[in-house]
């Protein structure tokens, strides 16, 4: 039986009806106390309970080592204070932030709602962060704790005050202050809640932060771009453009939507408006079909040679192998966490082992983009025949 389900969150949604982001800010306190204490009764149960482990599901990625494809979204940890129990709730990465150079406080609250009705999330937090430098005091701090571990990654994003036509110098500042403290790195130009931003996604914007990024780039750490759902296609064969021209590692898909249709729920409790009237960016089931559409058009631009990081609606094993079977190498959770609780991960990973013993695979790296591999065989044996 799953507790989470089953008692504790109809208690935390319904009865209680506690707000959503002090709920967050509750659980991000619990994490960061347990990853103090790594070799902790409590780290060891959490081991125990959440934790699969199996070869088949290993992959070896831009030079990376990941025990299992799934992984945390940035936006949960937003300061890395729990960096090291990431590797004990079952997940095979994590990233970190949005973090900014400069400190923000993000926009004024209520900016996080959950739309239970739609397996979903709209937020407009603004980056809220502590700035770039406190994290890589931590991060310098943990570092020794955080060897052997799950591979750390970490998303940049834009700080509010700085103007659009020196965003690539803010983007600098932070990643000199990072780079050596994570394992890959996320330039984020897709938020919607900083004005502005996603602006940064057109390709002569764009083409000077990664410049900027890989001239610093010395130890030649993995580098993503993370896009928007909402681009047209165009857009995004721009940016598939620009990441290979400055070889980056791989390319994120999907951030938040800010589209409304399809929605079920018609009033947000706590501010009395309908989700079409609030600002901000939808993450859940609503965003899953778009997120795999993106992935399937990146995959087929790139004929598989670019590593994409499904995120979008994901909330079983049936929707992460969607993802995968689509084109993602790796895939990353956070509505879906929040709404399965946290043996999610375990059923994710239980169920991705089933699915290759179903279609005769021996390695999840074999299922990567399967799709469009069937299709292909299927066309070659209809040539044949």
């Amino acid at each position: 039986m799953d507790i989470y389900q089953v008692a504790i969150r109809p208690l935390l949604f319904n009865l209680v009806k506690a707000d959503s982001e002090w709920l967050h800010q509750q659980t991000i306190r619990s994490f960061s106390w347990l990853s103090q204490t790594p070799a902790s009764w409590a780290n060891q149960r959490l081991k125990q309970s959440l934790c699969l482990y199996d070869s088949r599901l290993e992959q070896n990625l831009f030079g990376l080592n990941f025990p299992n494809p799934v992984g945390l979204a940035a936006g949960f940890d937003k300061d890395g204070v729990a960096a090291g129990i990431w590797s004990n709730l079952g997940f095979g990465f994590a990233e970190l932030g949005t973090v900014t150079f400069h400190a923000q406080p993000g926009n004024p609250r209520p900016r996080l709602f959950r739309l239970p009705l739609d397996k979903a999330a709209l937020n407009r937090m603004g980056f809220n962060n502590l700035g770039a430098a406190a994290m890589a005091a931590r991060l310098a701090q943990e570092k020794q704790k955080l060897i052997q571990s799950i591979p750390i990654g970490i998303n940049l994003g834009k700080s509010k005050v700085t103007p659009l036509e020196a965003a690539a110098q803010d983007y600098l500042d932070s990643f000199r202050l990072l780079k050596d403290l994570g394992d890959y790195f996320v330039v984020n130009v897709s938020s919607p809640n900083t004005p502005g931003l996603r602006s940064l996604q057109d390709a002569s914007m764009l083409s000077t932060i990664l410049d900027l990024l890989q001239q610093e780039n010395n130890t030649h750490k993995p580098l993503f771009v993370k896009i928007a759902p909402d681009l047209e296609w165009e857009a995004i064969a721009d940016i598939i453009s620009l990441a290979k021209t400055y070889q980056l590692a791989g390319i994120i898909a999907t951030n938040t939507t800010i589209r409304r249709d399809g929605l079920k729920t018609q009033v947000i409790d706590q501010t009395g408006k309908s989700p079409q009237e609030e600002a901000g960016g939808i993450s859940g089931e609503p965003l899953r079909d778009r997120s795999t559409e993106v992935i399937r058009f990146i995959w087929q631009q790139t004929q598989g040679q670019m590593p994409i990081i499904g995120v979008g609606g994901i909330f079983s094993a049936e929707d992460a192998w969607e993802k995968i079977t689509a084109g993602a190498s790796l895939i990353q959770v956070y509505t879906g966490w929040i709404y399965e609780g946290p043996l999610m991960v375990r059923r994710i990973l239980a169920g991705l082992l089933s699915k290759l013993e179903q279609s005769g695979l021996n390695s999840i790296n074999e299922a990567v983009g399967l799709e469009f591999k069937n299709q292909r065989r299927q066309e070659a044996e209809g040539r044949i025949a």
